[in-house]
Parts: C-alpha cells; structure tokens; sequence
C-alpha cells in the first residue's frame, strides 16, 4: 500500500502528464510538497521507476541544478542575492545580519528545521536590491528591521 508521500509524487506525475519534458517542473513540485525542500531517496526511485528514466540519470538531473537538493532543507529556504547589483546595494550586511538572526552560516539550517540560508546569483530584481528569495516570493529594499518582520511574519504564520 502506497503511503502518503508516495500518493503525492504520484499525484504530481498524473498532473504534469508523466512526460519527460516536463522532468525539472515535476522534479520542484516534489521537492516542494516535501517540506523539507529536497528530493529524498525514496522520492527519486518512485520517479525513476514511474517514469522509466534510470535512477542514475535522474541523480544526474537531481546534481546538475542548483535549485535541486538531495539533502533536508529547512521548511523556508531563505536565497541571498550576491550579484554585482545586489553586492553594491549592500547584501553582504544583508547576509551578515541574517547569519546572526538566524545563529547560522550559509549552507545550514536552522536547529528547528524551519530556515536555509544560501547565495543565489541575479534573480533580475536589480532595482530592488538588496533582495532575498523565500520560496516563490522575492524581497526587496531590505534592512535589518524588514528582515525581523518577515522572518517573524513566516514564524507567526506556521502557529496562527
């Protein structure tokens, strides 16, 4: 019998058609309904075995993109921009201020599971920066006080 996780990549397979061309669409959604923001082990066999592609090749994909991940990421991945635009407009404090918020260094998580803290290259938000990405969601015109808000407002939301 099929548990929970499995239904929900099966699911996603029947919504994006199974097609192979759609491969890096499915492959996010799955590290999306994760909540741990990576493709586990189990949920890479269930793929390859559904969609007939060799598990080798599928860890091929799964290492290639950067926006894939293999290991448990915090329930908010929290992308700091670090292009030219965004380094002049100061996302070095940005980051600083973040790595201290948070009690973390780039590439951890947080001890409850619920941040990640990681560069990205140019989102193309130039005109707002210094900017960070959570989730679908970019932010712009950051201070230390907008971060407090935000990283409460994702807090407050898990328990309300």
């Amino acid at each position: 019998m099929a548990n929970q996780f499995e239904m929900q990549i099966t699911k996603i397979l029947d919504e994006q058609g199974r097609d192979q061309q759609k491969l890096l669409s499915i492959l996010l959604d799955i590290q999306k309904a994760s909540g741990k923001n990576y493709i586990s082990e189990e949920a890479a066999e269930i793929v390859s075995r559904e969609m007939g592609i060799p598990l080798v090749k599928l860890y091929d994909i799964l290492t290639f993109y950067a926006m894939l991940e293999t290991k448990p990421r915090g329930r908010f991945l929290i992308e700091v921009c670090n292009n030219a635009p965004c380094y002049v407009s100061k996302s070095d404090r940005i980051a600083q201020f973040l790595r201290q918020e948070l009690g973390i260094n780039f590439g951890q998580t947080t001890a409850d599971g619920l941040f990640t803290l990681q560069y990205m290259p140019c989102v193309g938000a130039c005109d707002i920066g210094p900017v960070i990405k959570i989730g679908d969601r970019v932010y712009g015109n950051l201070t230390e006080e907008k971060i407090r808000k935000i990283l409460s407002d994702l807090t407050n939301n898990l328990e309300g």
